[in-house]
């Protein structure tokens, strides 16, 4: 058996890579940020014009920054995307193949989880997308004969490797390879000094590896997440779903603006309790008053299969901190209260209060991991996604034991008013993302006795123009069956549909859609005799709209308790009036109609007065017609979201 290559060379790397495997090339890489860009460029530079080397790769999430576009989407893009990912960024030379239709015919790529909505036009994408629950992927990779995997770490001051963002798939991987009797793969290693180190079960030594590739300087930027807006939307279900949240519990959150009010709803609800109840009772919900939505007295242990931004701010904030140990005996004490004090001193000292599969989010959260104190490092456990996603990975009774009171939240695209979900894919069979984890955790919460799982979705979305309801009688795609259905929220509320009648469903899921858009939905449940005649929906739901809402949360926006970036932004101030302006003018040019009144208005309109604006957006002096029309749209949009700010201050006085 030889010995680990180190090199600084990529070519060297796959020069091994191409030596070691005979034939066709079957290779593994992590989804997300845990994929060596540089090195898989490298291998598919090399094999692109090379027919005789047949390459499959097996990854998700193939992260790539946005492209720059046209217009007033490209002028504010340009200068922030050089900015946020570097100039140097190296795009995956596989992804901007897959845009174009443009692999060659011995070129294969296949993922189970898309960047949401970037490869919905990719005909090769899409045809080579495996839809798998996140927990059978490394089944999947050991039916496909994977002979290399290939993986970024980081490198510790003794010399050994940490899996770091991406402890999901690799060891999982392995085993399933080796139980099938086939032989170990290839392991290769790219060492980024970037990546943050993290200990524990994510640290190998190096000669885990066949090969440890660190490539000289410079190294480029982490792939960070832009931190989004939250809207009024957003933070009406952030709220109502804090609700559910029990002191002492479990939480997993997804990713999104859905998620981050979520967070910041938790973290009011334990730094501003007053604050936190104000909203609730603006939201106009029940449990505004209820004396366990108080501050977190244990604390939450977090289980997610994704680590993020709002994870940081929870443990910031001292919401997350309920740790928990591997020992199922130790464990029970502490549950029914007969722990020692030499149990609770090796809980403090052992005891970890965060588990992931990977992670991933702005450069602000990568630096905050970086920069972790040793103890706060130590209470942060990456694990297999088998030991997170699911209960029956060999360690279940110990998982029910640390996994009490869990709250699942995640998001999908549309709900049925008989409680199956649609969060992937479009009725065309075209997959948006991917099904991830979601089934997982769904299923999982109807295997713990005091689980529940919450699918949050906004009551309406927006289509060429048109406002549609995402609560919908029927859909040609589910993600999840209506047999699983638990709880739902909306804007305008909760819907627990756990064990529900098909009737008893439908009507709490009414009661949580858009009223435009109630009646409709009645009137095909009537007509399908899921829904007595005389049916009517509760008079509170009759007032489900934005407006109203807006209305309800002005007073909570102005006074700053709910910001635009309630964990941070990504954005300058003038981006930030920029991101405004621009959305308003997304939202009023959906259709033709639409976008000649937005048209005519800017052009008869005020010039633009926001000389920050104008400079940001290269368009101080417009050189020629279109550029002159732009200045003028982007003139109208600014002052659009300024007067509804103006509207919004001078109708909330004090």
């Amino acid at each position: 058996m030889t010995g680990t290559l180190h090199t600084d060379s990529l070519d060297a790397a796959v020069d091994l890579l191409l030596a070691r495997i005979d034939g066709p090339l079957h290779v593994g890489a992590p989804l997300g940020l845990g994929k060596p860009h540089r090195l898989l460029n490298a291998l598919y530079a090399r094999v692109e014009r090379d027919a005789s080397r047949p390459l499959h790769l097996y990854t998700a999430l193939s992260l790539d920054p946005p492209g720059a576009g046209k217009g007033l989407e490209g002028r504010f893009l340009r200068p922030f995307v050089a900015r946020h990912f570097g100039a140097d960024f190296p795009r995956l030379a596989y992804v901007q193949a897959l845009k174009r239709d443009a692999l060659p015919a011995h070129i294969e790529v296949e993922e189970f989880y898309l960047q949401s909505g970037a490869l919905l036009h990719s005909k090769q994408a899409q045809r080579r997308y495996a839809s798998l629950n996140y927990t059978h992927v490394a089944r999947a990779l050991a039916d496909r004969g994977v002979n290399a995997i290939v993986q970024k770490v980081a490198r510790g001051a003794d010399g050994r490797l940490s899996l770091s963002c991406n402890t999901d798939l690799t060891f999982d991987a392995l085993d399933a390879i080796q139980a099938r009797g086939l032989a170990r793969p290839l392991l290769i290693a790219e060492v980024d000094p970037e990546l943050p180190w993290l200990d524990g079960s994510a640290v190998v030594d190096a000669a885990f590896f066949d090969a440890v590739v660190t490539p000289p300087g410079p190294h480029p930027q982490l792939f960070g997440l832009p931190r989004q807006p939250v809207n009024d939307t957003d933070y009406a279900i952030g709220f109502h779903a804090s609700t559910l949240v029990v002191d002492g519990g479990t939480l997993q959150i997804g990713i999104g603006a859905l998620a981050d009010a979520l967070c910041h709803a938790l973290v009011l609800r334990h730094t501003d309790n007053a604050a936190y109840r104000r909203v609730l009772r603006a939201l106009g919900s029940p449990q505004a008053d209820a004396p366990a939505l108080g501050v977190f007295a244990q604390g939450l242990y977090g289980c997610s299969e994704m680590l993020n931004e709002g994870f940081r701010r929870l443990v910031e904030t001292g919401v997350i901190r309920r740790k928990v140990v591997d020992d199922a005996a130790l464990m029970q004490r502490i549950n029914d209260g007969s722990a020692s004090a030499d149990d609770l001193a090796r809980l403090e000292r052992d005891g970890e209060y965060l588990h992931g599969a990977f992670y991933l989010g702005s450069p602000e959260f990568y630096r905050w991991l970086r920069e972790l104190p040793p103890e706060q490092r130590r209470a942060i456990g990456m694990k297999r996604v088998s030991a997170v996603n699911e209960l029956y990975g060999g360690h279940e009774a110990l998982e029910r034991l640390q996994r009490r009171d869990a709250r699942f939240f995640n998001t999908c695209m549309m709900a049925t008013v008989l409680g199956a979900a649609v969060s992937d894919a479009l009725g065309d069979g075209r997959v948006v993302s991917g099904v991830g984890g979601q089934y997982n955790f769904v299923a999982m919460a109807h295997a713990l006795p005091d689980a529940r799982s919450v699918l949050m979705l906004r009551a309406t979305r927006e289509s060429n123009g048109q406002v549609r309801s995402s609560v919908v009688w029927n859909y040609e795609h589910t993600t999840i069956p209506r047999h699983l259905r638990d709880v739902y929220i909306t804007e305008y509320g909760i819907a627990d549909v756990r064990g529900r009648t098909d009737e008893d469903c439908i009507a709490a899921m009414l009661a949580i859609a858009d009223a435009r858009f109630q009646p409709a939905l009645q009137e095909s449940a009537i007509r399908h005799g899921k829904l007595r005649a005389d049916f009517t929906v509760p008079p509170a739901a009759l007032a489900n709209h934005p407006q109203r809402l807006r209305e309800a949360l002005a007073p909570c926006r102005r006074d700053g308790t709910l910001p635009d970036y309630p964990l941070g932004s990504d954005f300058t101030a003038v981006e930030q009036r920029l991101v405004r302006a621009l959305a308003w003018l997304k939202a009023h040019t959906g259709t033709r109609g639409g976008k000649l009144r937005v048209v005519l208005r800017a052009i008869f309109g005020a010039s633009l007065t926001d000389s920050e604006a104008t400079q940001r957006m290269d368009l101080a002096r417009p050189r020629g017609f279109a550029a002159w029309l732009e200045a003028r749209l982007l003139a109208l949009g600014l002052r659009e979201t300024a007067d509804a700010k103006a509207r919004r201050r001078r109708d909330c006085p004090g």
